[in-house]
């Protein structure tokens, strides 16, 4: 049994709505947890089996899966029906698997540090800064509506999730391409999900 611990509006949201998009909800088990807070609000959830209280984080049979990253990753390939991944053979693959590797190591990192309000040249050389992490997403786009050309895929949907925390970014293409991915029903699913959860 395949069970994501959840806390809404967090970085685990865009995993249901992944879930959603690959048509896996009677097939993936949600547990809502509690989670601490940047803001101090909230608690470590007994309920949540991560090991730092964290979310998300995604259990199958005994099995722990975690960081965005790597779920996205598993759950794609879990459900390939959905065409959400790109599988082994695939001329796509090499920089499918970059994109979602470049996310967890240059992308979330840089929007952080931003957000911290920290700059420092060390940081700057290894993770790059906001001018180069938008460039790099524009000069993908110019190919096509997503990141891998014609067809959206989990990359997608994994990246565009950072801009519904920070905003849009003043560059058309990268600003069509966010619209574009949170058309996605998987989208509005995951809010409503969180809406109703933060009511009950």
């Amino acid at each position: 049994m395949l069970t994501l611990f959840h806390s809404p509006r967090s970085r685990s949201t865009r995993i249901v709505a992944l879930i959603a998009e690959l048509g896996a909800l009677d097939a993936v088990k949600i547990e809502t947890v509690s989670v601490r807070r940047v803001d101090g609000s909230g608690a470590a959830d007994p309920r949540n089996p991560h090991p730092e209280g964290k979310v998300p984080f995604l259990q199958e049979d005994g099995v722990a899966i975690r960081e965005s990253s790597a779920i996205v990753e598993y759950l794609a390939e879990r459900f390939p029906a959905a065409g959400l991944g790109v599988p082994p053979g695939d001329p796509r693959r090499g920089a499918y698997l970059s994109w979602l590797s470049w996310y967890a190591g240059v992308m979330e990192p840089v929007f952080v540090l931003e957000a911290a309000g920290l700059d420092h040249p060390a940081t700057r050389a290894t993770f790059r800064g906001r001018p180069e992490m938008l460039a790099r997403l524009a000069d993908a786009l110019d190919a096509g509506p997503y990141l891998l050309g014609a067809h959206y895929t989990a990359a997608d949907l994994l990246l565009q999730s950072a801009f519904g925390w920070f905003g849009k970014t003043g560059n058309a293409a990268i600003d069509a391409w966010i619209d574009r991915c949170a058309e996605r029903p998987g989208i509005a699913f995951a809010a409503e999900f969180d809406r109703k959860q933060m009511a009950a």
